[in-house]
């Protein structure tokens, strides 16, 4: 790996590194926020998924969530939203598909398969590489916004036990059912809409042999609410499953990091809470 940025911050370091994928076959990059309490020994670690368009550097610089993992000693970890180079196929007139649209989930169709398995790499080689690289605790948590909403919460349900805590920001619950996830699921994964279901968190929910308690902050101004969004059909499907859910219905509040910078202090301490 390669570490190509450092700053100090509350405390602790900002950092961003570079490194070979296997997974993924291409460059990767991943910012990681080291709290104060690293210098003295391992730290719990929270994993941050960003959403369309997006990259490592969207939330260490606009959700000011630094300060909180301070407070709190938890390494943040922020990857990338999906591969990326000049041999990765990518949707040049279409920014919600291809580069910076991974979807967290592995790709089946060509051409995507080779590259598009970011679920894989969330899951297994990116907490590898931390845990040899960084003082870290084997207290895991996930969290995102948006794509990286629906990504925080896929991942955990179907990794059973990996983690002790997940939240989102806005997230695509039921993309099986929205614009946006089917655009993505017919091109990463096919037609075959029952092969869909795997990575929908709204149809994962009805199987879920976990519990894990869900935090969800929605603000009820986002233009994305209707058509993409529909919490109030997690919301459902949480209710059918018994599956604790806390949905917080933030008024005035749109999809933007101001958003997201508003209520990040709320969710640290939901994942501190588990993780210690």
């Amino acid at each position: 790996m390669q570490r190509i940025e450092q700053h100090a911050c509350f405390g602790g370091t900002q950092e961003v590194w570079q490194h070979p994928s296997s997974t993924l076959d291409c460059q990767m990059r991943f910012g990681v926020y080291l709290p104060p309490q690293a210098a003295r020994g391992p730290c719990p670690v929270l994993y941050w998924l960003s959403g369309l368009t997006c990259t490592e550097q969207n939330f260490i610089t606009k959700a000011g969530a630094q300060r909180y993992a301070a407070e709190h000693g938890l390494v943040l970890v922020a990857p990338d939203t999906s591969p990326r180079g000049s041999d990765v196929p990518d949707q040049e007139d279409a920014w919600d598909l291809g580069q910076g649209a991974g979807f967290y989930l592995n790709a089946t169709r060509e051409p995507w398969s080779r590259h598009y398995r970011m679920h894989d790499y969330v899951v297994d080689e990116l907490p590898a590489l931390v845990d040899a690289h960084f003082p870290t605790t084997t207290a895991r948590g996930i969290s995102g916004h948006s794509m990286g909403g629906h990504g925080a919460l896929v991942i955990a349900l179907r990794n059973p036990g990996r983690y002790r805590s997940v939240s989102a920001f806005s997230p695509i619950v039921a993309p099986s059912r929205v614009p946006w996830g089917r655009q993505a699921f017919d091109a990463y994964l096919g037609d075959d809409e029952a092969a869909w279901k795997q990575w929908d968190a709204c149809e994962l929910l009805r199987d879920a042999d976990e519990r894990l308690p869900l935090l969800v902050d929605q603000g009820d101004a986002d233009e994305f609410l209707q058509r993409e969004l529909r919490p109030d059909l997690l919301r459902d499907a949480c209710e059918a499953a018994g599956h604790p859910l806390t949905l917080r219905m933030q008024p005035g509040y749109d999809h933007s990091y101001y958003f997201i910078a508003s209520f990040i202090g709320d969710h640290l301490a939901h994942h501190a809470a588990a993780l210690k």
